[in-house]
């Protein structure tokens, strides 16, 4: 069986404090701290490219990998170095990987790095593959119009790189996927600018995730109690507040945390989740979900491995 064995993550070298732009935007401290909760954003250097920022995540947790054996390699991003050939091609180059091993990328956002557990383990698990590396990367700097209050107070850089293996902390037991296609105009991005229609992305996040959520965990013949711990896409405070009342669960159990770097995309599941394998505190399950661009959506139940 194959699960989590250790997760590496970067952000952006440098910082914005979006309390510099409440004036240009008009906005007040109190809106910063509580609606979207982004005090401030990590940025990337103008030249950095996605490729860059994975292999500094990479180094988080090179130690515990042996290159020689990575037979698998996914990234999700959105944003990748070039438009051909495939980033992951690019990746494989620069960590030197071996001749067999599987590289492509998946173009997915905010659910991506849930879509990306599943894609990798079951690609793994049916070629009968033992090593897999996961990268997600979504330098939105590169597409965000620094005069639209829409985008420009919200997305920080980042990375992360998940190490896939049969030495395990935590593996999926379930998964649970959605698509409305309907919506994919609400977060575009046109002639290399990104727009999105906040209200819409709320209005998406607030209803039709906890109502995917308790579904997810009716299948699976589970409660909201019995999820020890919820790792929701940190796409604004004021919108992981909302789901956690409605789902009407613990604060504490389901955290904003992302204050101090912003809206990664597809790495902020993994930003927090970094932190969890390595925690004294164990958690038995741990409940992702991911949810944005497309309009996509995507939920995962992680079991932490015992020793009986």
């Amino acid at each position: 069986m194959l699960g989590i064995c250790s997760i590496g993550t970067h952000v952006g070298e440098y910082s914005i404090s979006n309390f510099e732009q409440k004036n240009q935007f008009e906005i007040s401290d109190d809106f910063i701290k509580e609606k979207i909760g982004f005090q401030e954003l990590r940025k990337i250097h103008s030249n950095e490219t996605t490729s860059q920022l994975c292999l500094k995540a990479f180094e988080k947790i090179q130690s515990k990998v042996i290159l020689e054996k990575i037979d698998c390699l996914i990234l999700i991003s959105q944003n990748p170095d070039v438009k051909i050939p495939h980033t992951s091609a690019i990746l494989h180059k620069k960590l030197g990987l071996n001749l067999n091993c599987v590289c492509f990328d998946i173009g997915l956002g905010c659910s991506g790095y849930v879509y990306g557990l599943s894609a990798i383990m079951s690609f793994m698990q049916y070629n009968n593959l033992n090593n897999g590396l996961l990268f997600t990367c979504d330098p939105y700097s590169k597409i965000i119009d620094k005069n639209d209050k829409n985008t420009a107070l919200l997305f920080g850089d980042g990375a992360s790189v998940t190490y896939i293996g049969k030495d395990y902390i935590y593996a999926p037991i379930a998964f649970k996927f959605g698509t409305d296609g309907s919506k994919f105009e609400s977060i575009i991005c046109k002639q290399d600018i990104l727009s999105m229609n906040g209200r819409a992305v709320f209005d998406f996040s607030a209803t039709t995730i906890p109502k995917h959520i308790l579904e997810f965990l009716q299948t699976q013949n589970l409660s909201l109690d019995d999820i020890d711990y919820f790792i929701f896409h940190q796409g604004s405070k004021y919108i992981v507040d909302t789901i956690v009342k409605r789902l009407q669960i613990n604060p504490e159990k389901a955290p904003f945390l992302a204050n101090f770097y912003g809206n990664t995309v597809s790495s902020s599941i993994p930003l927090l989740l970094e932190e969890k394998l390595e925690k004294e505190k164990c958690y038995n399950k741990i409940l992702l979900s991911g949810f944005g661009t497309g309009l996509s959506w995507a939920s995962t139940i992680l079991k932490r491995r015992t020793n009986e």
